[in-house]
């Protein structure tokens, strides 16, 4: 899991690329099948891939609890373990990232009225439960460490059974544009359990029509403490603001 904190350095002239070996495997999948066999990431080990997801849940719970959590003492009782969806294999696809000739640098809004910059590096592709969907993949600027990509969303569990202003993905980099899309390792934000911190909301863009039941979620109402009514930014009704293409 990223901390997606606040960075004040000047913005950088970057851009995302491949290796021309990745890029040709890009293209390669592309003529093939999004979900071909010869593209895809190998099967994984269930039972090993599923220890491990438990694993690091517990980890988690672990590092959330205590008088140097995040999460503050009189929230953990009921906030700590966290609360998740049954680990479910189906939400695990491969997806491929279709990288964009143009790579626009825009400010989403975030949990303090604030905004944050990022660019948007291309489009993962992929096909969950049978639908073709897409999710912007960005990266935070100004670029301190360009070794995953961040990929916030929305679903039609926002609000209800997951946090309204939407979860988090971060995906590893790869040299052939193939990623691990594994929506069991979706998290909410930091200013879930915490309003002192500042949180990007995701763009229009990565609003899924469909409930991602998969990754972290609320807890049961019955045991909820606070409200979780999200702002008007965080319901979608926040403006994006561009700051034009990749100089």
């Amino acid at each position: 899991m990223r901390v997606h904190s606040i960075r004040t350095a000047a913005q950088p002239n970057w851009r995302w690329d491949h290796s021309i070996a990745g890029y040709l495997i890009v293209v390669a999948c592309l003529l093939a099948n999004l979900i071909s066999a010869a593209c895809s990431p190998p099967r994984p080990d269930e039972d090993r891939y599923l220890d491990q997801l438990i694993t690091d849940r517990e980890i988690k719970d672990r590092e959330f609890s205590g008088v140097n959590s995040i999460v503050p003492l009189d929230r953990q009782a009921w906030m700590v373990p966290l609360s998740y969806y049954e680990p479910d294999p189906s939400y695990r696809v491969p997806a491929q990232l279709a990288i964009g000739d143009e790579q626009p640098i825009f400010e989403i809004p975030t949990s303090t009225g604030q905004f944050r910059t990022v660019q948007r590096v291309g489009t993962l592709q992929f096909v969950l439960k049978g639908e073709s969907m897409n999710l912007a993949a960005l990266v935070e600027l100004p670029v301190e460490n360009s070794d995953h990509l961040f990929v916030p969303f929305r679903d039609e569990t926002s609000g209800s059974n997951t946090y309204p202003a939407g979860r988090y993905l971060d995906l590893p980099n790869t040299q052939t544009g193939i990623y691990d899309l594994d929506f069991n390792r979706a998290y909410h934000p930091y200013c879930y359990f915490n309003e002192e911190y500042e949180c990007p909301f995701p763009p229009p863009e990565n609003r899924l029509a469909t409930e991602i039941r998969a990754g972290e979620r609320l807890p049961p109402e019955s045991e909820r403490r606070i409200p979780l009514t999200p702002s008007t930014s965080e319901t979608g009704q926040g403006s994006q603001r561009n700051l034009g293409a990749n100089p």
